[in-house]
């Protein structure tokens, strides 16, 4: 979504882009002109409530929809906050700051998107005569077969290892904080990747094998962001010199804000999925049960038919 913002940039005038101003300081950072009040962001991430908003009261009071609709709300309220909040305006002075944006747009805003499971509420929003066609077209669209192995588990898997490791490789990362159209590119990357990625995990729920994917991916998620994690916390080397000179401002070493960096990506993230991998492995040893006690008990059946 901040790049759904960022990407219109292009199209709106000087004018109505805000000046940055001095880097944001402990005894600054909760100034008005570290909120991110840009037009860019501000109006579509307005307007994206409200279209939920209308859906949401057009489709009525369904079964489960609440907590649908309270896992949408949240998860605006988290995309809002990276994108709006002072978090993003320090993310040009601290990388630690910045890989704390992304760990909220990766791991809250994006799994809660997820939850919500939007698309129906999203389409009735539109007007009555558009919806069939519409939502019909999509189908189609997911049906083909390179959306077919993008949504699938182990494409959703790759592609959201793919969009991490690749955007902290030291050159595209300095590409994000020298455009404002690269670094858009970025959020969107991290923000899509996530929700496809949990999607597919929300998905896993359908049967037992399913569950025992879910669980290999999740782990293995969990694996890939400990390792990146681990090598920034553990480096000697500074990935990112364009923090050398800005670090000061917070009382840190860049070396030092870097580790930190590297720690929010580790722990938070390892404890999230390692969470979640254990729950989907309790989930597939009780469905598993499940299925061994009616397949067992289909048999006794069976056996007392024949018998009689």
């Amino acid at each position: 979504m901040n790049a759904l913002c960022h990407l219109a940039l292009v199209a709106v005038p000087p004018i109505l882009r805000d000046e940055e101003g001095p880097l944001p300081t402990p005894a600054t950072l909760w100034r008005s002109s570290n909120w991110s009040w840009e037009l860019t962001i501000t109006i579509p991430l307005l307007l994206l409530f409200l279209w939920y908003a209308a859906g949401a009261i057009r489709r009525g009071n369904c079964a489960g929809l609440v907590r649908r609709h309270l896992a949408f709300a949240a998860g605006w309220i988290f995309l809002t906050l990276a994108l709006v909040s002072p978090l993003h305006r320090l993310g040009d002075v601290l990388f630690s700051a910045h890989m704390l944006q992304h760990e909220v747009l990766l791991l809250i805003a994006a799994p809660l998107f997820a939850a919500a499971h939007p698309g129906v509420t999203f389409l009735y929003a539109l007007p009555r005569s558009f919806r069939q066609p519409f939502g019909a077209s999509v189908v189609r669209l997911e049906k083909m077969p390179p959306f077919c192995l993008l949504l699938a588990p182990v494409g959703a898997f790759l592609l959201h290892a793919a969009a991490l490791w690749l955007w902290h490789i030291p050159y595209l990362y300095q590409a994000t904080l020298d455009s404002d159209l690269v670094h858009a590119a970025q959020h969107l990357s991290f923000f899509v990747s996530g929700v496809i990625f949990w999607s597919a995990l929300y998905g896993a729920g359908r049967s037992t094998m399913s569950y025992g994917g879910g669980v290999v991916y999740v782990f293995g998620t969990a694996a890939h962001c400990s390792a990146l994690g681990a090598l920034l916390t553990f480096s000697t080397m500074l990935w990112y010199p364009v923090y050398a000179d800005r670090t000061a401002l917070w009382q840190l070493t860049p070396l030092q804000d870097q580790q930190l960096g590297g720690l929010l990506m580790w722990v938070p993230s390892g404890i999230v999925f390692i969470f979640i991998g254990v729950w989907l492995f309790a989930r597939w040893l009780t469905t598993s049960d499940q299925r061994v006690k009616h397949s067992t008990l289909g048999s006794y059946v069976l056996e007392e038919k024949e018998n009689a």
